[in-house]
């Protein structure tokens, strides 16, 4: 499996908790080896993991929990650390996010979220990987 897949299907993951209202799985994707952070829409940033995992749980367990569809999705690899920047659409409208990943094993663990609103449209399909080199 290509790394960008391998990242793609972490970021399928995150998504697929959220769709789940799965806070286990959400739980388990987040990093427990270096400091994280999250930002959700109109929320103050989140820097303790703990508390991430208390917001996810707030989130997930609502009853008005949006339905959220990610999308072009493109793929930045910095070494052991990774960000996928794509859309989230949603009924009421779309969003932009960053998650960012870092390699621990064989896996990648998200790190960072943030999303926000946008005016961007989905471009549907449209995949985009840059691989930078560190120097």
């Amino acid at each position: 499996m290509l790394e960008q897949d391998t990242i793609l299907f972490a970021n399928e993951a995150f998504y697929r908790a959220f769709a789940d209202h799965d806070v286990e799985a959400m739980n388990d994707l987040w990093s427990k080896e270096v400091p994280v952070s999250c930002i959700h829409p109109g929320w103050e940033p989140v820097f303790d993991r703990d508390e991430i995992i208390k917001s996810w749980t707030v989130i997930l367990s609502s009853p008005g929990a949006p339905q959220i569809k990610c999308t072009d999705e493109k793929v930045n690899i910095f070494g052991e650390t990774a960000s996928v920047i794509c859309l989230e659409e949603m009924h009421e409208g779309t969003l932009v996010a960053t998650n960012l990943f870092c390699r621990e094993g064989s896996l990648w663990k998200l790190i960072h979220h943030q999303a926000g609103p946008t005016v961007i449209k989905s471009r549907k399909g449209e995949n985009k990987v840059v691989k930078a080199s560190m120097h």
